[in-house]
C-alpha cells in the first residue's frame, strides 16, 4: 500500500519547521457492528525503549549490555523520536546487510475514532545498535498491520493481551522468537505520562498525530541477523476477546558496498 506523505510547516517565534506526515489505511474492527476502513495521520514516531515494569530486570539488561560496549540509556522508559515517514505497510521491506531484526510490539495511534492499537515490528538494525540505539532505530523502516482495534475497546483488560512473533525462513520453517503477555510492560497511560514528561509537556495523554510503539519482549535465544527471504511473523491476540491482529513481512537485504 502506498503511504501519502505531506510536510506540515510548525512556526514559533523564531523558527519555520517542517515535519512529514504520513498517511496509512486501517480497517478498524469494533467489539460490535461492522469494521470501518479509516485513514490515519502520522507526523510524530515515538519508539519507546526499556519500558518493562521489573525496574531490576531492566537494570540487569542494561548491564549485559553495557558488558557489549552498548551505552547504557539515559532514562527509563526512554523515548526515541523516529521519522514518521519509516511507518509502512508494505510486505518487504528492504535494509541494508544482513544484520537487521524485528520486534514485535503494540503500537498506539492518534486517529479520527480516537486511539487504536495495532501491532508493529521495531525492525532494528544490530549492528547500528552497537554504537547508537536512536541510529539503529531510525536506519529501518517500521512494519504495521493493516487492521487495528480501538484502545477503548481492550483497556479494561490491556494486561491479558498476547504478543507471539515468529521467524519464518526462505523454506518456511518457523521458529518462535517471542512470546508472552504485556502484563510485563508499561501500560499505555504510564508511557504517556512518560513521554509527556520527557518532552516536557503537561498533557498525559497520546499527542495528537503520534504513533508509540509501546516497547518488546525478550527474545527466546539469540538476537536473528535476518537475511533476504527471510520473514517476520507477527500477532497480538486478545484471550478475552477472542480475536486476534496478525501481520507479516519479509526482508530483501540490500548488499553493503564500501
Amino acid at each position: 500500500m502506498r503511504r501519502a506523505r505531506h510536510a506540515v510547516a510548525s512556526l514559533t517565534p523564531t523558527l519555520l519547521y517542517f515535519r512529514t506526515m504520513t498517511t496509512l489505511s486501517f480497517t478498524v474492527i469494533p467489539v460490535d457492528g461492522a469494521a470501518a476502513t479509516v485513514p490515519v495521520e502520522i507526523d510524530t514516531l515515538v519508539i519507546a525503549g526499556w519500558a518493562g515494569r521489573d525496574a531490576q530486570a531492566i537494570q540487569a539488561h542494561i548491564d549485559e549490555l553495557a558488558a557489549l560496549g552498548v551505552a547504557p540509556p539515559s532514562s527509563t522508559p526512554c523515548f526515541y523520536r523516529v521519522a514518521a515517514d519509516q511507518l509502512t505497510q508494505a510486505q518487504t521491506v528492504e535494509v541494508l546487510g544482513t544484520h537487521t531484526s524485528g520486534e514485535i510490539e503494540c503500537v498506539l495511534m492518534d486517529s479520527p475514532l480516537g486511539t487504536l492499537v495495532t501491532i508493529g515490528s521495531d525492525h532494528t538494525d544490530r549492528k547500528a545498535e552497537a554504537y547508537s540505539v536512536a541510529v539503529s532505530k531510525q536506519v529501518c523502516a517500521k512494519p504495521l498491520a493493516r487492521e487495528a482495534w480501538r484502545y477503548a475497546d481492550v483497556a479494561a483488560h490491556w494486561d491479558k493481551l498476547e504478543l507471539r512473533a515468529s521467524l519464518i525462513d526462505a523454506n518456511g520453517n518457523a521458529r518462535p522468537y517471542q512470546h508472552g503477555a504485556v502484563d510485563g510492560l508499561l501500560p499505555p497511560p504510564a508511557l504517556w505520562q512518560g513521554y509527556a514528561s520527557a518532552a516536557q509537556g503537561s498533557e498525559a495523554a497520546l499527542p495528537a498525530r503520534c504513533a508509540m510503539f509501546s516497547g518488546t519482549l525478550s527474545v527466546h535465544g539469540e538476537l536473528a541477523a535476518m537475511t533476504s527471504g527471510e520473514s517476520f511473523d507477527m500477532e497480538l491476540h486478545d484471550p478475552v476477546l477472542k480475536r486476534s491482529l496478525r501481520q507479516r513481512y519479509s526482508v530483501h537485504a540490500l548488499p553493503v558496498v564500501a
